[in-house]
């Protein structure tokens, strides 16, 4: 039996290479070639190992009928054509965790740098100023740390903050009491962290949720001498706003490793005192490399050699009898979570899933891992249908399985059910013709949609003349609508529209439909 080829095409620790040949798989490190020469070699491979450096484009995926798999050290994929590989088979996996101590670890660092103003005093030290008195630090002991996100990195940080006599205060949508308590952390609401807290860290994804999420707004609202780390995405802070807070004293100090634009060649921030930055290394320990190579080596060959998959973003752990079957279910069921993520808020303890009719008799698992992909990818950037459970039972969030053989008013029925404060909330859908799927109902609504590309969401007062209002608001801002699906709990009661849109809804159009009579609630959806 011939052995699978693998190609690493980035610089990696060597021991990535002696894992797959002890796996069982030929394995060539060649790196820093040029598009070209990548694309004249790519053909003779199955596998291709990469770091950062490697475009995986759809030219060289048009090169290589023999690929299988890209694996990537590390977690972004930004250089991977996703859509490309998954139209051409080729599955796609990274290691979404190999980088978390060593993230979490640069956050402290930063911590104790901003307490005791480390890089100010260094620069002053080594000029041969001997500032002694000119630096007065604060303890870290006894301070509260407010933690914006508490999922795989944010609860190491907080782990890490409790050793030091931190108390830690944090707030996380999926953040549920019994897992707080279990990590040791007040479980709070944004504001209230902002009131409290005398260090800010923020380890969530960039989200229409999260983007800005410390906006000048929020940033008014902490108490006064605030330190700020972010070690997560850019974008979730407002940099110019953080300018004029350090300027007036509001926040004592900030620490970045990410900006809004990478590489930074400039930024508002740049110059300001009690302001420190890094060029986004929290993932640059030799730890951190040698864990991913590893991990990425282990995962590619499982799945060569074995059929194993693991940290796959394209692709459910699936048998090749279920695939065919299951593939417009799982379509159908990763629409149904994103939905479902996208329009609740707050903690939400638990997640049923229930088929109905020809659903009930399939293999439920694939289902319910595109469920909850879909629910958390609004919260998290790294997670896919292999890794979903474990992070929902990581959030501690009870995740239900219901199965009713018998159909009901369609042959085929999945529905997506969350319990929230307000109570349970639901949505469900269809397959048309076995393959086509189709939103059936929103909240006990019935309305009919395809779920697909940028969408509109409103919830109004069911009179007379809305539907031209929204339109004509659209139409004067030069946004096209697609198709338009309405639904109503009665006549004169409460109604929906989905609206699919030829492009994104721009935020200040968002707010004047949030202002047209009559609208409960107007939100951007995005599938």
């Amino acid at each position: 039996m011939t052995k699978p080829r693998v190609l690493i095409s980035d610089k990696m620790d060597p021991n990535a290479a002696k894992i797959f040949a002890e796996r069982g798989c030929d394995v060539d490190v060649i790196t820093g070639e040029t598009p070209e020469q990548l694309i004249a070699r790519i053909g003779d491979y199955d596998g291709l190992a990469i770091r950062s450096s490697t475009r995986v484009t759809k030219e060289i995926l048009d090169a290589a009928p023999n690929l299988k798999v890209i694996g990537r050290a590390g977690i972004g994929v930004d250089n991977v054509d996703i859509p490309a590989a998954s139209a051409q088979g080729v599955v796609v996996m990274n290691t979404p965790f190999g980088n978390s101590i060593t993230t979490a670890e640069h956050a402290i660092a930063m911590i104790f740098a901003l307490a005791r103003q480390i890089p100010e005093a260094n620069a002053q030290t080594q000029a041969g100023l001997w500032p002694k008195n000119g630096f007065m630090g604060v303890e870290v002991t006894g301070k509260t740390l407010g933690l914006i996100g508490a999922g795989n990195i944010g609860s190491i940080v907080a782990s890490r903050a409790l050793g030091l006599k931190m108390k830690v205060v944090a707030f996380d949508p999926f953040l549920t009491e019994e897992r707080a308590i279990e990590m040791g952390v007040e479980k709070a609401d944004l504001d209230t962290l902002l009131a409290k807290a005398d260090f800010i860290t923020l380890h969530t994804p960039l989200t229409d949720q999260t983007r800005n999420i410390l906006s000048r707004e929020n940033l008014a609202k902490t108490k006064k001498g605030v330190r700020i780390v972010n070690c997560a995405r850019g974008g979730l802070i407002d940099e110019a706003a953080l300018k004029d807070a350090l300027d007036s004293g509001q926040v004592a100090g900030a620490a970045l490793d990410v900006f809004q634009t990478e590489p930074a060649k400039e930024s508002p921030l740049f110059g300001t005192p009690n302001f420190i930055c890094t060029p986004h290394l929290g993932a640059s320990t030799t730890e951190a490399q040698v864990n991913v190579a590893l991990q990425v080596a282990e995962q590619m060959a499982d799945y060569l050699v074995n059929g194993g998959v693991t940290n796959a973003l394209n692709m459910p752990s699936l048998s090749a009898e279920e695939a065919p079957k299951l593939k417009p279910y799982m379509a159908l069921a990763e629409n149904l979570g994103s939905l479902m993520g996208q329009l609740t808020t707050g903690t939400i303890p638990r997640i049923s899933i229930h088929t109905e009719g020809a659903a009930a008799e399939l293999n439920a698992k694939p289902i319910v891992a595109a469920v909850l992909a879909g629910f958390l990818r609004t919260q998290s950037d790294t997670v896919n249908m292999v890794n979903a459970p474990f992070l929902a039972k990581e959030r501690g969030i009870e995740v239900r399985e219901v199965k009713t053989e018998k159909a009901g008013d369609y042959h085929t029925l999945v529905r997506v059910s969350v319990k929230t404060d307000a109570g349970e909330r639901s949505v469900a859908g269809t397959l048309f013709g076995n393959a086509s799927p189709r939103l059936v109902e929103i909240f006990g609504i019935g309305i009919e949609a395809d779920l697909d590309g940028h969408m509109m969401y409103i919830v109004n007062e069911d009179a007379p003349g809305f539907i031209g209002r929204i339109g004509t608001l659209l139409g004067e801002n030069g946004i096209n609508i697609g198709t338009f699906h309405l639904g109503r709990r009665e006549a004169g009661g409460e109604a929906i529209l989905l609206l699919s849109l030829d492009s994104a809804l721009p935020a200040d159009v968002l707010e004047k439909a949030k202002a047209l009579p009559g609208v409960k609630r107007a939100m951007r959806l995005a599938f």
